[in-house]
């Protein structure tokens, strides 16, 4: 597939896809887990509290890898992210983030232990 049709389905599912796998490292040990992600471009955010491992995980090591797509797209399609995961803590990233369904987990978008982590991506695959 040609780079720029390959970009396009990329963002396509990224779009398309929101809940998906982010997995990071502790000590050379894989931890995966389901996380909801929301992207600008290829950029993906993604909503955590700075009381979970994966918080403390990505101060040693803030290489993840993202699986995001296949059951949430019509033909299976996933994208491969790996990136470098940066910990933000902005209220107004954490608005544009914020959904009613995230009073479950935080009860308001002013939890103090609210923060958002902000992947960049150096390799995408298909």
């Amino acid at each position: 597939m040609e780079q720029s049709r390959a970009l396009e389905r990329i963002e396509e599912i990224l779009r398309e896809s929101k809940t998906g796998v982010l997995s990071t490292a502790k000590n050379n040990v894989p931890n995966a887990r389901y996380m909801w992600f929301y992207n600008d471009g290829l950029t993906l955010y993604a909503k955590t509290s700075d009381q979970s491992p994966k918080y403390d995980e990505l101060d040693e090591n803030p290489e993840v890898h993202v699986l995001l797509g296949f059951n949430d797209t019509e033909n299976h399609a996933f994208v491969e992210i790996n990136g470098r995961a940066e910990r933000i803590n902005n209220q107004e990233t954490i608005d544009w983030l914020w959904e009613e369904k995230d009073e479950k987990f935080f009860g308001s978008k002013e939890n103090p232990h609210l923060k958002v982590l902000k992947i960049t991506p150096w390799q995408l695959k298909l």
